[in-house]
This record gives C-alpha cells, sequence and structure tokens, in this order.
C-alpha cells in the first residue's frame, strides 16, 4: 500500500514499519525484523496511529540500499497527519567513524557505510517535521560494533527532545538469547505492543503502551529500554507528553476495533532494565476512562506494569475518596494520601470484614499509593497480601489475583536494598509458585533472585 495525499485540507496518517537485517548468533536467530513488521502489520493503522484518521501503511522488508529507506522516511515525516515509524533489526556501527547504522539486508562487516541505514538519518527526518504528531518504536538488538555505543549514550542518541516526536523501544546487547520471542518468532516487547493494541477496551497511551510492552516481555538484564523509568517519571512531573490532537479537519472516524479484554500484566520491565535506576518511584500514572472492572488499582492502566489492572474510574463512584488520593499522590503529598486511604480501609474493615472484596480494593489501592511514592518494601507487601486474600474466594486463575501478583512482583524487583527485598520476597514467591502464570519465566527469575538474596546473606556479601 502506497502513502496518499493529504486531499481536501484534511489530516491523513501514515505508518511505516521497516525490517532491517535479521539479528543472528551461532546461528540463532535473536531477532527475525521481517516477521515482527508482518504482525504489526496487521494491526489496524488507526489503532498504531492513536486515532481514526484516513491512514497509509508502508511495510519495507528486504531493502537493500539505504537511500530508498530514507526516500520513504522523508515523504512519511513531510505529510501533514500523525505518524507512526517502526523500525526492528539489527543495529551495527561503522569503526573507523564511530556512527550507528541500522543494518539493511545483505549488510556485512565491511559494507556497513554503503548497505545500512544511518542512525542520523532517521533523527534527521524527524527533526525536520513541521506538523502532526509522531510516534517512533523501536525493536533492536546491538551488535558487538554498535553496543559500546549504545551504552556510551545510555539511550538512542538524537531521539530525545524531538518536537512532537515520542520515541519508544528496547535494545538487546550482542550477547541476546535467542527465545525472547514467541514460537513464532515475533519478539517479546513487539509482540506486546500488538497483544495491548488488540486487547484493551480503550487504546491505552504510547506511554502507557511501551510500559506495559517492556514489563511483559520478558526481557534479559541489561537490555537497554527507551526511555527508563526514570525518564518516564521525570516526563510526568514536567506535565504530559505531546496530546494527540483532534483532527478537525479529518472526516469522522471509523469505530475502533472490538477489542474484548483488558491488557495481561507481567511486571519484568526493572528486572530486565539495565538502564532503570536504583532510585525515584515509578511514573505518575494519568487517569483515562476505562470500564469498571473489580480492580483496586488507584487509577486504571499505571504508567508502571504490575500497577494493577484495569479498574473503575477515578472519582466514577459517588463517595468514593479515589480521585482525592490521585491528586494528593499526583501532587506529591503521599503521607496525607496514604493517611486517607488507611481511614478509609478502615471504615471498609469494619462495614465489610478484612478478607472482602472491598476491603482487598482499599489494600491494592495502598499499594498504588506505595508505588507512586517510591515506597516499593510496602507496596510489595500490600500486592502479595491482596493476592492472597482474593484467593479465599477467588480461584488461582483469577485475572484479579494474577494482577496482584505481577503487581507486587513489578514492585519487588525496584527493591533496591537486598536485606529489605529479602523481608517482602520469601511471601511472593510462595504466592507466584501457586498461580498459573502467563510466563512461567516471572517464577524463574524471581526464585533465581530470592535464592541470590539468602546466598549474599549468609556469606555476608551483598549486592550492590
Amino acid at each position: 500500500m502506497g502513502f496518499g495525499g493529504v486531499g481536501d485540507g484534511g489530516w491523513r496518517g501514515h505508518a511505516l514499519l521497516v525490517a532491517g537485517d535479521a539479528a543472528v548468533r551461532r546461528g540463532a536467530v535473536l531477532v527475525a525484523p521481517g516477521v515482527n513488521v508482518a504482525a504489526l502489520a496487521m494491526v489496524p493503522v488507526d489503532a498504531l496511529l492513536g486515532c481514526g484518521v484516513p491512514a497509509d501503511m508502508v511495510c519495507l522488508e528486504g531493502v537493500r540500499d539505504p537511500n530508498t529507506v530514507l526516500a520513504r522516511l522523508r515523504v512519511a515525516a513531510g505529510a501533514g497527519g500523525p505518524l507512526f515509524v517502526y523500525v526492528s533489526g539489527r543495529l551495527t556501527a561503522d569503526r573507523r567513524g564511530r556512527r550507528l547504522y541500522v543494518a539493511l539486508a545483505g549488510t556485512t562487516a565491511g559494507s556497513v557505510r554503503y548497505t545500512s541505514l544511518p542512525w542520523e538519518w532517521l533523527v534527521g527526518e524527524l527533526r525536520s517535521r513541521s506538523a502532526g504528531p509522531a510516534t517512533v518504536v523501536v525493536d533492536l538488538v546491538a551488535d558487538k560494533a554498535a553496543w559500546p555505543l549504545v551504552e556510551e549514550h545510555g539511550t538512542l542518541p538524537g531521539l530525545e527532545g524531538l518536537a512532537g516526536v515520542e520515541a519508544f523501544g528496547v535494545v538487546r546487547g550482542p550477547g541476546a538469547q535467542p527465545g525472547d520471542g514467541a514460537a513464532d518468532g515475533v519478539s517479546g516487547y513487539t509482540r506486546q505492543w500488538i497483544e495491548q493494541l488488540r486487547r484493551a477496551p480503550v487504546r491505552p497511551s504510547n506511554v502507557d503502551l511501551h510500559v506495559l510492552a517492556a514489563g511483559s516481555a520478558g526481557l534479559e538484564p541489561g537490555t537497554l529500554v527507551v526511555p527508563s523509568a526514570r525518564e518516564l517519571h521525570m516526563r510526568s512531573s514536567a506535565g504530559p507528553s505531546h496530546p494527540r490532537p483532534d483532527p478537525a479537519p479529518a472526516p469522522d472516524p471509523d469505530p475502533a476495533p472490538d477489542l474484548d479484554r483488558a491488557p495481561d500484566l507481567a511486571p519484568d520491565f526493572v528486572l530486565a532494565s539495565a538502564s532503570v535506576p536504583a532510585s525515584g518511584p515509578a511514573p505518575v500514572v494519568v487517569p483515562r476512562p476505562v470500564p469498571a472492572s473489580g480492580s483496586g488499582s488507584l487509577s486504571g492502566l499505571g504508567a508502571a506494569p504490575g500497577a494493577g489492572s484495569v479498574s473503575v474510574m477515578v472519582g466514577e463512584v459517588e463517595g468514593d475518596p479515589r480521585a482525592r488520593l490521585h491528586a494528593l499522590a499526583v501532587g506529591g503529598r503521599h503521607g496525607e494520601a496514604d493517611a486517607l486511604a488507611r481511614a478509609w480501609e478502615r471504615e471498609v474493615v469494619e462495614r465489610r470484614g478484612r478478607v472482602s472484596a472491598e476491603a482487598v480494593q482499599c489494600a491494592e489501592i495502598r499499594a498504588d499509593l506505595a508505588r507512586l511514592a517510591g515506597d516499593f518494601v510496602a507496596a510489595t507487601r500490600l500486592w502479595t497480601g491482596a493476592g492472597q486474600a482474593r484467593l479465599e474466594w477467588q480461584a488461582v486463575d483469577a485475572a484479579e489475583v494474577r494482577d496482584a501478583a505481577v503487581g507486587a512482583l513489578y514492585c519487588w524487583t525496584q527493591v533496591r536494598d537486598p536485606v529489605r527485598a529479602l523481608e517482602v520476597g520469601p511471601e511472593l514467591v510462595g504466592l507466584l509458585r501457586v498461580l498459573p502464570l502467563s510466563d512461567p519465566d516471572h517464577l524463574r527469575l524471581a526464585e533465581r533472585r530470592l535464592e541470590a538474596l539468602r546466598t549474599a546473606t549468609r556469606t555476608g556479601v551483598l549486592p550492590p
């Protein structure tokens, strides 16, 4: 499908999906960009763009000439409507010039400068864009030549600070292991973007999509996540990212696709990412209208994975203090928020009982508040307790039980003090062992971390 022009003054959206060269190590495929692009191309383009304007999609696979990719980038960046650019493949470098490139089909170590797309070309075309919001998503594996440059920058250079551009993605290192994706070859991060877009009853924001995808992908330790949790927190503290403008000139959008259920949450985000610092709370959530469910999350799908499932919208229930709690938390008044939540919980426990659904929801809200305040020990303990309480009347495969468990797991991975992590780890791992998790790797990683903490405590050599 080719790009169309902007007709009659109306906006026209564009999605450009680029499959670079596959990353292969010892015969094992680390990322199969063609498979990723083919899977992402099955998502309705309006879901990718986050709005219902008329749109075109172009998929590039097997391209050997970087000028061909540049031409497509230039057309896409020059369009007046919303833009979605996806790039998957192998990130490499010209060792002599120390420049990053996206390797294209047939690129070898000796032909990088002639057969690869210079990273600065992509950044330059986005920088020259004058109208319309743009989203860039990358799913890359850096080879041995590129990885030192990625580590040096600590991010993908040039994407930060581009006006009107949101950039998200993951970059795995040259030691990445195969098997990140499912049996069909789609890599974990890309698969989770697709799954969240298909399942969410209301399209999540790009930040939510990124964090949920990174958290659910089972990324390896050392994976660069862009932006990191810290960067997202700083961004949310400074104000919301650029909004999706209402495309008034465009005709009425088509109805959104029928998406059947809330996204699965699986928090490996911090455990996997070397770019997440040891301090600082998870990003502040921005509430958005979502359908009601039984979860006690403070504000629905949060900007951190494992923060709870889709819940009643803040302030939707008359007399419900959630709107006040959220305002206090976002305003940094965490002590007041916790005191109000505790008082509400005491009142609910007196009326309904400690293991009632209402009381457990209060505990989950307190867990969410603790997460926002950066008290991940308390958040872990509260989420674990909520999951255990739900097992009193819910099945082990209930979505709310699973969400409480993965909320606890996410917060536990944020606890950097080994002694304190060991305090709350055993109960969490015990809860995980009785649940049929969607990804068995989460239990394996949790058990591995708990054993490492115990060994370090016995030997007196605590990890940093």
